[in-house]
């Protein structure tokens, strides 16, 4: 007694290649979604990444700034100007001595404001503290002082210049 096989033709239901088209649709906009979400997340650690050049190249191409009137201020008050791209702060110190710095932490890079009544520069993102006469990082993570400006104060103007 011999059994033959018989192999059939697999067939093709109506709705299964309409699954398969979907299938492949469904993973082709899947792939997609997932290359726009890495993208998403990879530009803003590209940016962290090469700001320090472009700062370094934009804020070199600034080497003085005329601030009209900036001697008026009155003592114990700050000044928050553009220098170059960057945020700076003019300090009329209580004692009648003149600081100017860099307002960018030097941690993460967020603008740091000058607080009188405690005689310092905070970073508020982190908790960061600087010297608000010399620009020295005291406490917290940042790693780095401040830029510091030389001040020369005019009779119409104060002229901030690199030191």
């Amino acid at each position: 007694m011999s059994t033959h096989i018989v192999l059939e033709e697999p067939t093709i239901k109506p709705g299964e290649e309409a699954d398969k088209s979907t299938r492949r649709a469904f993973l082709v906009a899947a792939g997609a979604a997932g290359l726009c979400y890495t993208a998403a997340l990879a530009y803003p650690i590209y940016r962290y990444l090469a700001s320090p050049e472009e700062m370094a190249s934009s804020a070199t191409a600034v080497k003085e700034v005329s601030l009209k009137d900036a001697q008026k201020l009155p003592a114990g008050s700050v000044l928050m100007f553009k220098f170059g791209t960057s945020p700076a702060m003019l300090i009329h110190h209580a004692d009648g001595t003149w600081a100017s710095l860099s307002a960018v932490c030097t941690h993460l890079g967020c603008t740091v404001q000058y607080e009188p009544q405690a005689d310092r520069i905070h970073c508020a993102c982190h908790g960061g503290v600087y010297n608000p006469y010399t620009g020295a990082n005291v406490s917290g993570p940042p790693p780095k002082p401040l830029t510091k400006f030389k001040v020369a104060v005019g009779e119409n103007a104060v002229e901030v210049s690199r030191a």
